[in-house]
């Protein structure tokens, strides 16, 4: 394969499609817990969600898993899709929400450039929840390749930024 084309600047992801097994749950999860907005409904087995009024940023189907067990931990497939954030403080938001939801938060890192939630969606996907640092505090190595760590995020710092 050849290997002198990049991308343009400016390409990006538009959107995840993903297969669920409930679609009525994922919503619950996707749209009433995570806050995006339901654009479309596709009959009764797809949804189309957005967050400030694009055609759609998540799709969701059961068209070929509608009951259908989550995706093998051990095989090749999706990590986990990743949201950004504008403000620390809306991360900060979504957090409380999901404190006040009680639901299940399976990590919290400090990448140092970026904070980030993980959790899973109710079919297994893994979600990530972020926010980018702004570019000056970000560090860089000799090489000026981007420094990045793995640290606990400190969780009572960031719900700071609602006080």
């Amino acid at each position: 394969m050849k290997t002198n084309y990049t991308a343009p600047a400016g390409t990006g992801i538009g959107h995840i499609h993903l297969k669920v097994s409930d679609l009525d749950r994922a919503l619950e999860f996707y749209r009433d817990l995570l806050g995006f907005e339901l654009t479309t409904m596709y009959g009764e087995n797809a949804a189309f969600l957005s967050a400030g009024g694009y055609h759609h940023h998540i799709g969701l189907n059961t068209w070929h898993s509608k009951g259908g067990p989550p995706a093998p931990r051990n095989s090749a497939g999706l990590f986990h899709t990743a949201f950004l954030y504008p403000t620390r403080k809306d991360l900060a938001k979504i957090v409380q929400r999901l404190i006040d939801n009680e639901y299940p938060i399976s990590g919290a890192s400090d990448h140092g450039v970026s904070e980030a939630i993980y959790l899973n969606d109710p079919d297994g996907n893994g979600v990530e929840l972020y926010r980018d640092r702004p570019r000056q505090e970000w560090e860089y190595a000799e090489d000026g390749s981007v420094k990045m760590v793995t640290e606990p995020l400190d969780l009572k710092d960031l719900l700071s930024e609602l006080d």
